[in-house]
């Protein structure tokens, strides 16, 4: 086993042994957490080590980088069955190429975003890029701040609805991060509630990501059903792909 392989491979094993300890301390199974790991400003060759690990789910900030490392991840490993996240703030002219490599976007944020996507999904799916509607979850902005990514909390329902009517995109929940102005226990009880609501006029919308490597114990602890790990998981300091 090469070096970074039993790095990857000990730091997985404890981030998982985490989540597992989270999910049992809140009454949990210890699968109702799913990983997603944060490939960012880390090389494709980590990606396919992941994969080699078991994980299924990896998740990208930016589409510039997560372009061209989805493509060399599918030259590295062609059997790899990869779910790759869209996870960062998403520009509207971004759309058609997130959609040639995306299984999901969790940060639709806006209206407009939506009808971007939804366009883009199409296009994909007419030109063969794609066979499957694109799953979203809405990014929430906790605490409003209209300098971060994210619907405030009022405008979530009609954004909700907005997603359930295009044809092209599949509503399945929240994303949040918790804000640096308040505990993490308070901004995922926050999320939690938003989700109870979101769930009564749209019950398949189950997804629940929040918590990632400094706060995925509050945030199971909340309900969260996946997390999403990248320092923990690939270190401090990476080499974007190129």
């Amino acid at each position: 086993m090469s070096d970074r392989r039993a790095e990857i491979d000990a730091a997985l094993t404890t981030v998982r042994e985490r989540i597992a300890t989270a999910c049992r301390t809140a009454g949990r199974a210890e699968n109702a957490v799913r990983l997603i790991a944060v490939t960012k400003t880390f090389p494709a060759s980590d990606a396919a080590l992941l994969t080699d690990l078991g994980v299924t789910d990896l998740g990208e900030n930016r589409e510039q980088e997560a372009g061209p490392k989805t493509a060399d991840l599918r030259e590295l490993r062609p059997d790899a069955a990869v779910r790759w996240h869209m996870l960062g703030r998403l520009q509207r002219n971004k759309a058609r190429a997130v959609a040639r490599w995306a299984a999901e976007v969790q940060s639709v944020d806006s209206d407009r975003l939506v009808d971007a996507l939804d366009k883009a999904v199409r296009n994909a799916r007419e030109a063969g890029d794609r066979t499957e509607p694109l799953d979203v979850l809405l990014q929430v902005s906790i605490d409003d701040d209209p300098e971060r990514g994210g619907a405030p909390l009022d405008t979530l329902m009609p954004l909700a609805d907005h997603v359930a009517r295009s044809s092209e995109l599949r509503l399945r929940g929240l994303m949040a991060v918790a804000p640096l102005t308040m505990t993490s226990d308070d901004a995922f009880e926050r999320l939690a509630r938003a989700a109870d609501r979101l769930r009564e006029d749209h019950p398949g919308a189950t997804e629940l990501s929040a918590g990632m490597t400094g706060d995925l114990e509050s945030a199971v602890t909340h309900g969260s059903t996946c997390v999403r790990v990248g320092t923990a998981l690939l270190g401090t300091r990476g080499l974007a792909s190129p």
